[in-house]
C-alpha cells in the first residue's frame, strides 16, 4: 500500500513552507508523525506531491530521515500540466486543486493507496482503519470500492480563523452519499457557521466532515483523468480561481454508481497548522502524547 501526501501548498494564510516547521522534540514535522502512523499500520511506499522547486528542500530535510525506513518517490504539481488546447490565464500562478494533485502521482503509484494532506495530524487510528480496508480491497472491481476517515466537524476546528472542510452526508449503511466543499467554516459567537455567496449558515459541530484522508484503488485515476478535460471546459470562465476538486471527482463517481465509500467515523481529534497561531497547539499535542508513550522520543532513532 502507498501512502500519497499532498505537499505542494505553501501555506499562504499561514505565512510559510508550514509542511516542514518542526512541531516534535526532535524536530520532527507533522508529516513525519502521518508516515510513522502509516508504516505501523502496513503502507510500504509514500509519494510526496510537491512544487518542483521544493525538491531539495523535501529531500534534505523529510526524505533524508523517512527513505531510511520506506521508499520514497516525489512528484510534481505544476500549473501546466492542463490538457491540450487550454489556455492559462497569466495571472494563475497555483495548480489546480486536489485531484490535480492525485493526478500527478498516477505513474507512481500502482497499487492501494491512501490520500493525506501534509500538514494535518490525523491519529494513529486513521491510519489503521484506512490500512485494515485497503488490504482486504481488490486494486479492480466494479465499483471501486473507495473509504474514507470521517471526522467529526467539532474536532476539526481552530480558534484562530476560517478553515475549509469536506461537509458529508451518508446513508444509513454508513456510505457516502456526497461531499460539499465549504471552504470557509468557523464558530461566530458560539456558533459554528460557514460562509457561502455573501451569507453566513448555521452547520452542526456534529457534522461529519472530510479531511482528505482517503483510501483509493488505482481505478481513480481513470475517473479523475475521465473528468479532467470537461473541468476545464466547465470553467473557462472563470480559469483564475477555478479548482479541481478530489471531493468532487468522487461524488460523480457515486452519483454514476462506478464507486462506493464507506465513510470510517473516527472520534479523534485533528490537529493542524492552518494559522501561524495553530502551532503552539500542535506542539503542545505531540509533546502529550510522546509523554504517554504513544510517540517515541525521536521517531527515526
Amino acid at each position: 500500500m502507498t501512502l500519497v501526501i499532498m505537499a505542494a501548498g505553501m501555506g499562504s494564510r499561514y505565512g510559510g513552507l508550514k509542511q516542514i516547521d518542526p512541531v516534535g522534540r526532535q524536530g520532527e514535522f507533522i508529516l513525519d508523525y502521518s508516515i510513522y502512523d502509516a508504516i505501523q499500520a502496513g503502507f510500504d511506499k509514500v509519494v510526496f506531491i510537491i512544487k518542483e522547486e521544493n525538491l531539495s528542500l523535501f529531500r534534505d530535510t523529510v526524505g533524508k530521515r523517512v527513505e531510511k525506513v520506506i521508499p520514497a518517490e516525489y512528484v510534481f504539481q505544476k500549473v501546466t500540466d492542463v490538457p491540450s488546447g487550454v489556455v492559462i490565464p497569466a495571472e494563475r500562478t497555483k495548480p489546480w486543486g486536489t485531484a490535480h494533485a492525485v493526478l500527478c502521482c498516477a505513474d507512481a503509484v500502482k497499487d492501494n493507496f491512501a490520500v493525506i494532506n501534509a500538514d494535518d495530524f490525523y491519529g494513529r487510528d486513521a491510519f489503521r482503519m484506512l490500512g485494515d480496508f485497503l488490504k482486504k480491497t481488490p486494486e479492480r472491481s466494479t465499483p471501486s470500492h473507495y473509504c474514507m476517515a470521517g471526522y467529526i466537524l467539532a474536532n476539526t476546528l481552530t480558534e484562530n480563523g476560517h478553515v475549509a472542510r469536506g461537509v458529508c452526508r451518508m446513508d444509513t449503511d454508513g456510505f457516502l452519499t456526497s461531499v460539499t466543499e465549504r471552504t470557509k467554516i468557523q464558530r461566530n459567537n458560539s456558533q459554528t457557521q460557514y460562509f457561502e455567496n455573501g451569507i453566513w449558515t448555521d452547520l452542526p459541530e456534529t457534522s461529519t466532515v472530510s479531511m482528505n484522508c482517503w483510501g483509493f484503488t488505482p481505478k481513480l485515476f481513470d475517473a479523475i483523468r475521465a473528468g479532467w478535460k470537461p473541468f476545464f471546459e466547465a470553467n473557462k470562465d472563470n480559469l483564475q480561481k477555478a479548482e479541481y476538486f478530489l471531493p468532487s471527482v468522487v461524488t460523480n463517481q457515486i452519483n454514476d454508481g462506478s464507486c462506493d465509500v464507506r465513510v470510517l467515523k473516527t472520534t479523534a481529534k485533528w490537529f493542524g497548522v492552518t494559522y501561524h497561531e495553530d502551532r503552539a497547539t500542535v506542539v503542545q499535542a505531540i509533546s502529550d502524547m510522546t509523554d504517554e508513550g504513544i510517540y517515541p522520543d525521536g521517531l527515526w532513532k
